[in-house]
């Protein structure tokens, strides 16, 4: 996360405490102390408040080192508070010490009530520290938050907008009906599963943007039905096998994924009789595997690469990290999680 330049704040912060501090804590000893001594004290004070200031600053940046973000403001504070103590007795300390290296004192002046005013004015510079340090940091981390959520947010649109061309993607449309004329003559029985076939994947696709997740179940009966249509063109070049187990149907994914991936493997490799394609949708737990043998087009393929971004868009909307892309062993294998049945949308503001 950035982090602001506090150098200026570093050099000039104390020096504006020593001014106010003295204004409301001890203006009076101008007037009552001598010169030498109110110099004295003002050195001492000088001192303990630069010295405090980068104690408490280097405590406040260790906490939100090892618990960064906004989740964990709750629990830097609750060390803040107890730090505080601590924090508060060693200024104290300092200043001890100072008092004593300054004024050849031999001994520390332990009276209750200079205790308990010097941790009053000890206290209220180190909540000042705090805020400063702790206050900038969440407001810094809110303020990337909310820009990270709007730029998710047009990210969004432009992925349902790119949901909604591919789902009125004409060359399959055309693609399919120029099987389906075809299929007219030479094999009317099997042309009208084609019709039936292409009514229930375009309802699907109609239907995609209804809600943001499906079922893997739902997903896989609209593959069947794509991959029907892609096999009336492609025919032995290409082959789709499905292996997933029946607790697993149930849980939920982005709407389309598994077309989306489908597509890709069909758009970037070779399909011949001899050298089939051959699909794999599988499950492993908790995760999804998709993969297909890896023969790639000699010549470059025109793509708008909004598959596999689209999908890796969908899982960051829905805060459940990215998925896994590898290419190994004559493989592509895309990896991805499977949500809970009971899974509920994130609200962002």
């Amino acid at each position: 996360m950035k982090t602001f330049n506090d150098r200026p704040l570093r050099i000039f912060g104390p020096l504006t405490l020593f001014v106010v501090g003295t204004v409301f804590f001890r203006l009076n000893w101008y007037f009552e102390q001598p010169f030498s001594s109110v110099l004295r004290t003002d050195l001492i004070a000088l001192s303990a408040g630069y010295f405090c200031w980068n104690l408490a600053r280097w405590v406040v940046l260790s906490l939100q080192k090892y618990y960064p973000g906004l989740a964990n403001t709750r629990r830097r504070l609750q060390w803040m508070v107890l730090a505080l103590p601590v924090l508060v007795n060693i200024g104290w300390l300092v200043r001890q010490v100072a008092h004593i290296a300054f004024n050849g004192l031999t001994t520390f002046d332990t009276t209750l009530p200079a205790y308990t005013y010097s941790l009053g004015i000890q206290l209220f510079y180190h909540a000042i520290y705090f805020v400063i340090y702790e206050g900038s940091y969440v407001l810094l981390a809110w303020q990337q938050a909310y820009e990270r959520n709007e730029r998710l947010k047009k990210r969004k649109l432009q992925l349902q907008l790119d949901t909604l061309k591919s789902q009125i993607n004409p060359h399959f449309l055309f693609n399919s009906l120029n099987s389906l004329s075809s299929l007219i003559y030479d094999n009317p029985g099997q042309a009208e599963n084609v019709v039936d076939e292409i009514s229930s994947v375009y309802r699907y696709l109609l239907r995609a943007n209804d809600g943001e997740l499906t079922t893997l179940g739902r997903e896989l009966q609209f593959i069947q039905s794509y991959f029907h249509l892609l096999k009336t063109r492609y025919g032995a070049c290409l082959d789709l096998r499905i292996s997933v187990q029946e607790a697993q149907l149930e849980m939920k994914l982005p709407a389309l994924t598994l077309q989306l991936l489908l597509e890709n493997a069909v758009k970037h490799n070779i399909m011949l009789p001899e050298r089939p394609l051959r699909v794999v949708i599988e499950t492993q737990e908790q995760w999804l595997i998709v993969r297909n043998n890896l023969q790639r087009k000699s010549t470059p393929v025109l793509s708008n690469r909004i598959g596999l971004t689209n999908i890796a868009t969908k899982y960051r909307l829905l805060g459940e990290g990215d998925l896994s892309i590898l290419e190994a062993d004559g493989q592509f294998v895309v990896t991805l999680p499977l949500l809970a049945h009971q899974y509920e949308m994130p609200v962002r503001s």
